[in-house]
């Protein structure tokens, strides 16, 4: 068996049976990060003398019988925004890069709890603020499938450790489809979970101690390799945690085993004035009609009679009151407080739209991205689909859609394109549906196709 590639799910359960130590798990993973990251670039942080200490301390516990959780002993990376004791945090940007956090953040704290060895962390766009993960601290990350492509953003490092077998998992996350369009590029799983369903304390450096102002849109949710996985460490990290008052007191529900038969699925190959790659639509077509053929409830979706493009261009303006709060020195025009309220008014529409239509369906089945991934470009740069130029500002529309409903949503890997590289689609149900989701994704993985390992890993 290959540690490297062994699942998160797996390897705290050979641990746990003392197939293997925790010194072994570590081990096999700091060997496929010294084999393969000088190419893909993808961790950037380092505390191998401390992860080996964490690893040592989870052998010794278990010659006790003692349990520390249920990744005792899993190694792990994260995505360079978590605040980590004691671990440089700088979403690549230069006045943040000795910043070293006093404690780590309520997710990262929760996985440690539950066994969990910090490895080190991975490279992102600069402040998380584009889809190619590129910074002046540490550059660019490449594609496992082909390094001169990008591997997305801003949970690009993310995405490509855990394509390359260089960690089990990870944490990204996701306002404008940050966690969903790097696992499409890359060919792994990615889950978005409903808006205040986990924690976004320490979830962006904060030198200064200012209030908190990404409040709205932003969400904090796994990576993997496949579905199980997800759900793991989904209910490991969601849920009140005592810091961030905006989470739900919610149950955090197990993924069900799920009958195909049972499920209602919705798809849309594209939405309208959104321009999508035809082979991302094929891939569509070609999965709803496998799952119809064995029983499924497929049906093409009657989408929300909604302005989507309105839609991106009101969650932009959130985006922007919120970075407007965030500046240490107000503007001179400051936005009315009555403009937030009208913005939020707007929004409120768009996520009772989708709730309703979610009262017919399980799931809606569509594009995660307009395209696979693209060669290293400056941002903003025209990208090429189905040989037009499109505005590089349309690439995360379906995802960031629903950021702005802040409905759950789920990237699974479904085949290649014709250049080999990865497809990835995208489920969202209706809010708090996540271990539904997370069901329908298993249910549909043997048709999908699920992970697959990247040449060359």
């Amino acid at each position: 068996m290959n540690l490297a590639f062994t699942s998160a799910t797996e390897l705290a359960a050979m641990i746990a049976e003392r197939k293997i130590s925790a010194a072994e798990a570590l081990d096999a993973h700091l060997a496929q990060i010294d084999r393969h990251n000088e190419a893909v670039n993808a961790v950037v942080i380092f505390d191998r003398e401390g992860a080996r200490e964490r690893a040592r301390q989870a052998d010794v516990a278990l010659a006790r019988s003692d349990t520390l959780g249920p990744l005792h002993g899993v190694p792990f990376t994260l995505k360079d925004a978590h605040e980590t004791a004691g671990m440089r945090t700088t979403v690549g940007f230069p006045p943040f890069a000795d910043y070293v956090p006093r404690s780590d953040s309520s997710v990262v704290a929760r996985l440690k709890a539950a066994g969990g060895v910090l490895v080190g962390k991975t490279n992102v766009a600069t402040m998380l603020g584009d889809w190619q993960s590129d910074n002046p601290l540490f550059g660019r990350t490449g594609n496992p499938w082909n390094v001169d492509r990008t591997a997305g953003g801003s949970s690009g490092g993310a995405a490509a450790a855990v394509a390359t077998g260089m960690t089990p998992f990870e944490i990204g996350t996701d306002m404008q489809d940050s966690i969903r369009l790097p696992a499409s590029f890359c060919g792994v799983y990615g889950l978005k979970p409903t808006e205040h369903r986990i924690s976004l304390a320490g979830a962006f450096p904060d030198p200064g101690g200012a209030p908190r102002s990404v409040r709205l849109m932003s969400c904090v949710g796994p990576v993997a390799r496949n579905p199980e996985d997800l759900a793991l460490i989904y209910r490991i990290i969601a849920g009140p945690d005592g810091a961030d008052t905006d989470l739900a007191p919610l149950p955090v529900d197990p993924m069900p085993k799920l009958e195909l038969k049972s499920l209602r699925i919705a798809f849309a190959g594209a939405f309208p004035g959104f321009p999508v790659a035809a082979e991302i639509n094929a891939a569509i077509e070609q999965l709803a009609a496998a799952l119809a053929s064995v029983g499924g409830h497929v049906e093409q979706a009657r989408l929300p009679k909604l302005d989507l493009h309105d839609d991106l261009a009101e969650g932009g303006k959130l985006i922007g009151m919120m970075l407007e709060a965030a500046q240490p020195e107000p503007p001179a025009e400051p936005t009315p407080v009555s403009r937030w309220f009208a913005a939020l008014a707007r929004r409120d529409r768009s996520i009772l739209a989708w709730e309703r239509f979610f009262e017919d369906c399980d799931a809606l089945l569509c594009p995660v991205a307009m395209t696979t991934a693209f060669p290293h470009c400056k941002p903003g740069s025209p990208l090429k689909v189905n040989g037009k130029e499109e505005s590089y500002w349309m690439l995360p529309a379906y995802g960031a859609v629903f950021d702005y409903s802040g409905h759950p949503a789920l990237a699974f890997p479904c085949g290649q394109d014709g250049n080999g590289l990865p497809i990835g689609l995208q489920l969202v149900g209706r809010h708090w549906s996540e271990a539904r989701l997370l069901g329908i994704a298993a249910a549909i993985e043997p048709f999908a196709g699920g992970f697959r390992r990247p040449p060359d890993y």
